[in-house]
């Protein structure tokens, strides 16, 4: 009998998602009283396939009297809207939801093209967790009072919203859907590299009917988001990014009576108890930091293994990461794609250079990268400690640092020992372990045997230098209303 031989290495079969079935234009004009209008700044800006480094479209930069037309419109409607019977917003938020599903494989291909995240993520998680949000806060468009009994809850007036490159429909319905579901109309600016399926999420708001001026979207750089911020007929600012971004808007809007909610950067610990099943958590740490190329706030970029169990993790995440395909995020093959832009892969780069530099011990997955577009592949770190640079800092990429521990009350004090607080996870088999661990952790959100897993009726936000407010479930609503 022959012996099989084990030595050959075999490949998948190309996946390539179609892009025959997707419209985009070559211009995007920005999206005002319901209708697509030029800027008056009359500029454009590309926006890169970061894949491939081709141009898909361009996108029109807004500037101030682009912010002037959009809030006085915003502002407009929501003298209307906001006494609208809620029934009736409710009805145009669940068309909405509707539409998106179906057109949710178009919307899942150019989430893919314009950031570089697998057909895969864009697929399954992105654009059905959009939709649900707009289904969810429909659902509580006529409930208000139920949620908040004993209260008269009112709407806050013009939201100016500015949203991140990383998860870019997702974070639109974040932020969309909750505030007109309580009668507020809304300024977007999407972020400038990743703009594409906001302003098709524009063209089905148009579609649907919603009353002009609802909702408003206009594209551009920070100089566009800075005059949101700081325009004084915006009543709510919902901003999701980065820490220093964060700072310099509650700078920017102390002493005025804007509400806010700020979801900043994280630097998430993924802590593994010796008890933990050691499959599952190797699996729940490829998904902690490698999902999405690593661009998730909530990452978790902290490795925490017990002591008697870190050889043979260590060893399992080894074999696993040399698994990942690294690759064109449109093959549904690929687990990890592109990174979204070249300025964002120099970062990563930069501290995966300090941390080697500074003694840490570095293992990448071999892979085959393309000369064309941004790519990193999978990153681990061992042997560092809690004053490495890439332990204290936000990368924002596929980078892994791992150290472990002894004692629960040693991981806590790890745990807790950045200035973030978004995120963390805890593997074990014991629930009086996850329950200490959930009161003593500084952070947000704690998920226990699993990582990453998001659902609109659950509320999402951070401590410290990871912001204030939470956005999903009732919490998410009541960022968008005052009480009389």
């Amino acid at each position: 009998m022959s012996k099989l031989n084990l030595s050959k290495t075999w490949n998948y079969a190309a996946a390539t998602e179609s892009t025959n079935h997707i419209l985009l234009k070559e211009k995007y004009d920005l999206f005002i009283n319901g209708e697509f209008v030029k800027s008056n700044s009359k500029k454009y800006f590309d926006t890169i396939n970061p894949a491939t480094d081709e141009v898909i479209a361009k996108i029109s930069e807004a500037n101030k009297k682009d912010i002037d037309l959009a809030v006085k419109s915003a502002k407009i409607a929501f003298r209307r809207w906001s006494k609208l019977k809620a029934k009736e917003r409710g009805k145009y938020i669940f068309r909405i939801a509707r539409m998106i599903q179906e057109r949710a494989k178009e919307f899942a291909v150019i989430e893919s093209m314009d950031g570089g995240k697998p057909i895969r993520e864009s697929r399954d998680v992105d654009i059905p967790l959009a939709a649900n949000h707009f289904f969810y806060y429909a659902g509580w468009a006529d409930k208000l009072e139920y949620a908040f009994p004993n209260k008269t809850p009112k709407p806050l007036g013009v939201a100016g919203q500015i949203i991140p490159w990383n998860f870019p429909l997702l974070m639109a319905a974040w932020k969309i859907a909750p505030a007109i579901a309580c009668g507020n109309t809304v300024v977007l600016k999407p972020a400038e590299t990743t703009s594409l399926t906001a302003l098709k999420l524009a063209e089905i708001i148009q579609e649907s009917g919603l009353p002009k001026g609802v909702v408003n979207i206009v594209t551009g750089a920070g100089n566009t988001g800075a005059e949101i911020v700081n325009h004084p007929d915006i009543d709510k600012i919902a901003f999701t990014g980065s820490t220093n971004v964060g700072k310099l808007i509650q700078k920017s809007i102390s002493g005025t009576k804007k509400k806010s909610t700020l979801e900043l950067g994280g630097k998430g610990a993924n802590i593994i108890f010796e008890d933990a099943a050691i499959d599952q958590a190797v699996e729940g740490i490829v998904n902690a930091i490698f999902f999405n190329q690593g661009h998730v706030c909530c990452a978790g970029s902290r490795l925490f293994v017990q002591e008697s169990v870190a050889n043979i993790v260590i060893e399992k995440l080894k074999d696993r990461m040399s698994s990942l395909i690294v690759g064109n995020p449109l093959d549904k093959n690929t687990d990890i794609g592109a990174i979204n832009s070249k300025e964002q892969l120099a970062t990563i780069n930069k501290y995966i250079k300090i941390g080697q530099e500074e003694g840490g011990e570095i293992y990448q997955s071999k892979c085959s990268i393309s000369k064309k577009g941004n790519w990193c592949p999978p990153t681990l770190f061992l042997n560092v400690s809690q004053s490495h640079t890439i332990v204290q800092e936000e990368i924002f990429g596929p980078v892994l640092a791992i150290q472990t521990f002894r004692t629960i009350d040693e991981v806590i004090e790890k745990a807790n020992n950045t200035p973030f607080g978004l995120s963390a996870g805890v593997w074990t088999e014991k629930g009086s372990k996850i329950f200490k661990l959930t009161q003593e952790l500084n952070a947000g959100v704690v998920w226990a045997n699993t990582y990453n897993k998001f659902d609109p009726t659950s509320p999402f936000g951070g401590f410290k230098e990871s912001g204030f407010g939470r956005e999903g479930g009732l919490h998410g609503l009541k960022a968008y209303l005052k009480f009389e």
